[in-house]
């Protein structure tokens, strides 16, 4: 497994077990650097899911209580690599950026398997929306199928373009999203 930060085409690989145990590497060097800052660590997006094909980078979600606490954890995740990106546009979800392969920088010097970090306060729509897509997905596998041949599709057709292979993808989303709405 490449664990460089990806720069380059973009993939979709089947879904690899290994994801969960790196994800809980990573959880636990946050929880340690940042203690009660925050309130949890969310796996999200498609390498959470077991069986989903995805690109092979993992999405996390540090949650806080609010967006007071954030200045200190820019401070704090700066100390592990990561610079701040800001929103990006998507408001209750805040980017950071890691600064080389062995981020976050947890004394072993090795590299770490490409990732997306984002800070969400407790509240958040965007944290919503991931746990409701990861947990529907968990719960309804009829729609992983649908899913990766889509993202398979999409990543051949797009194998040069994440931003448009990501908006390719919102259709599904929301669907799912909807579904979810309504089924509760």
């Amino acid at each position: 497994m490449d664990l460089e930060p990806t720069r380059e085409k973009l993939t979709v690989v089947d879904h690899d077990p290994e994801w969960l145990r790196i994800f809980e590497m990573l959880k636990r060097v946050y929880k340690e650097h940042l203690g009660e800052l925050i309130i949890r660590v969310e796996h999200v997006g498609s390498t959470a899911v077991p069986g989903l094909c995805a690109k092979p980078c993992i999405d996390i979600d540090i949650v806080i209580e609010d967006y007071s606490k954030l200045p200190t954890i820019i401070e704090k995740l700066s100390e592990l690599g990561y610079s701040y990106e800001g929103d990006q546009g998507i408001r209750g979800r805040e980017a950071f950026k890691r600064a080389d392969a062995k981020v976050p920088w947890d004394g072993t010097h090795t590299r770490k398997m490409d990732h997306h970090l984002y800070v969400c306060p407790k509240k958040s729509e965007e944290l919503k929306k991931h746990i409701t897509f990861r947990d529907y997905m968990k719960e309804h596998p009829e729609f992983k199928e649908e899913y990766c041949r889509l993202k398979k599709n999409l990543a051949l057709k797009h194998r040069e373009d994440r931003i448009t292979y990501t908006e390719a993808k919102t259709t599904f989303i929301e669907t799912v999203l909807e579904r979810a709405r309504l089924e509760k």
